[in-house]
């Protein structure tokens, strides 16, 4: 068996006509503009399924609302001083925000306002602390758990506007940026001068990178760049109460005090609205090599991660598995193409550096490692991202989506999918499991026809107590949002959670930001 390249009737090649075919189809430029049909720069909202209207939050789940202000004419006039034309009352404008990209969740939220500076921001902070009014920060409405959508009538704050680039120190890679800055946009005004955004999510074309740091995302390069939690050095955030913390630090090094920071990294919302970032963003790599392999099974999954990390080191950018339900749901859905047929598994690595050949080389004498030793039995050498990064929207196709976002050890990964599948049998439409394999992160999917408590019942809390019986997490990158935050003490011992709680309190007294969000109700 050898690696081909992608063509109407695949081939198999020797390795010498395989390092040729390397320099040609392999490498690529993943990281600026790119055709349409390889990496698309798209949003994610274009893609959503028509269906009928998603219910009520606060119906579905039978919620009591807590006692915060009714919004009154009178609010909304002083909003609509504050902000003329930005406070906006149409519900037919406020539907889409009202709904979370999986329509899943839906609020009935009644005003929409659209803040430009973190000044803006703190007015209206500060107003709706007097008032007792709730306060649902958005940014690109692409999370996955509920957190970025109304569950009762919060007001919701939109940081679409906060699309302003402060500064970029092409010396350090230092950016400093509004919150509202979509994520692709921003990767595209780095690509121009020879740098990179440290993070990638299949949401890039509508993510804002306020949301990203607010539900510390993950995504597809955190294998080489690591998480938001090491790349971002600064952050300006309105408090509760209106208060503006600035801690815009453009500074690599700075050990002065406690790092407030990582409080509102990962915090969805709850302690302040994010308003700006300064992030450290690497160089642009010069070379860029995918590879498209098929395994037999699960193990051989690890046994090639395990060779690739060995050989290819510190050119190695990502290691994405998938399921083959994935990929049929991928081909049925989207009409993509698979080049590979009949693998249970699928791996997608991806290398960067600045040394095309040093990188080929490398790339080539792993390849033949992992082929000649049996742990790949199929693969092709192009750029096939698409295949990878759009498993969510064919999922959102194939009916309603139970999602999980799951950290466990790497041995365990896809055991969770082999038991779930046994669990739900024929309840479920498909069960499907694909991730990162590189720091041990599982999206496992469920889809059904329809919603259904019964089903519900029967994947939860039975996906959270397998999770806590192997010291996984309940959430690797999605957060906690709406939907898992009375699950999580699978993952955090009661003193953390009466912590985090305090930590609330003293920020939000009166629990006005994202309020049914991200921690279980206080006792």
């Amino acid at each position: 068996m050898g690696i081909s390249a992608v063509s109407a009737r695949p081939a198999r090649y020797g390795w010498p006509r395989l390092c040729r075919l390397l320099g040609s189809c392999a490498t690529r430029r993943p990281h600026g503009p790119a055709p349409a049909a390889v990496r698309p720069g798209r949003a994610l909202h274009t893609a959503r399924p028509r269906r009928q209207e998603v219910p009520l939050t606060c119906e579905r789940y039978g919620l009591r609302r807590l006692p915060f202000s009714r919004l009154s004419r009178a609010d909304v006039a002083f909003f609509e001083g504050l902000m003329p034309g930005r406070a906006r009352t149409d519900p037919e404008e406020l539907r889409a925000f009202n709904v979370d990209w999986l329509k899943a969740a839906r609020g009935c939220s009644e005003l929409l306002l659209k803040p430009k500076t973190a000044a803006e921001v703190s007015r209206v902070l500060r107003y709706c602390h007097e008032r007792n009014l709730a306060v649902s920060p958005q940014g690109g409405n692409t999370g996955l758990v509920g957190g970025s959508v109304p569950v009762f009538d919060e007001i919701i704050l939109s940081t679409a506007l906060m699309s302003e680039i402060i500064s970029f120190d092409p010396v350090s890679g230092i950016l400093v940026c509004q919150a509202g800055c979509v994520l692709e946009k921003l990767n595209e005004y780095l690509g121009e001068r020879g740098f990179v955004m440290p993070l990638d999510l299949g949401a890039k074309g509508s993510c804002h990178i306020g949301g990203n740091v607010a539900t510390n995302a993950g995504g597809l390069r955190l294998l080489r760049y690591g998480s938001l939690r090491g790349t971002v050095l600064g952050l300006e955030v309105v408090l509760a109460d209106g208060t503006v913390l600035d801690c815009l630090a453009s500074l690599r090094k700075d050990n002065t005090g406690y790092d407030l920071k990582q409080l509102f990294i990962g915090s969805e919302g709850t302690l302040g609205v994010i308003t700006a970032v300064s992030i450290l963003c690497p160089q642009k790599p010069k070379a860029v090599n995918l590879a498209f392999l098929g395994c037999q099974d699960f193990s051989r999954v690890q046994e090639t991660f395990t060779t690739c990390r060995a050989m290819l080191g510190e050119i190695l950018s990502a290691y994405e598995f998938m399921d083959e339900k994935c990929m049929e749901l991928v081909v049925k859905h989207l009409g993509l193409s698979n080049p590979l047929r009949g693998s249970p598994f699928y791996v997608l690595i991806e290398t960067s550096g600045s040394d095309s050949t040093h990188d080929e080389e490398k790339l080539n004498s792993f390849l033949e490692q992992a082929t000649t030793s049996g742990l790949v039995t199929d693969g092709t050498v192009a750029a096939l991202w698409s295949l990878r990064e759009r498993i969510t929207e064919a999922l959102t196709h194939d009916g309603c989506v139970y999602k999980y976002d799951i950290s466990l050890p790497v041995g365990k990964l896809y055991d969770l999918v082999t038991d779930m599948r046994a669990r739900l049998g024929h309840s479920a439409k498909n069960v499907v499991g694909y991730g990162h394999v590189g720091d041990g992160n599982l999206h496992l999917n469920i889809t059904a026809e329809s919603y259904s408590h019964s089903l519900l019942d029967a994947i939860e809390p039975f996906v959270y107590e397998w999770t806590a019986r192997y010291n996984g997490s309940i959430s690797a990158e999605h957060g906690l949002g709406f939907k898992k935050k009375q699950f999580i003490q699978y993952s955090k011992p009661r003193e953390a959670i009466f912590l985090m709680q305090r930590f609330k309190a003293m920020l939000d007294p009166k629990g006005i930001l994202n309020p049914y969000k991200t921690l279980p109700s206080s006792p």
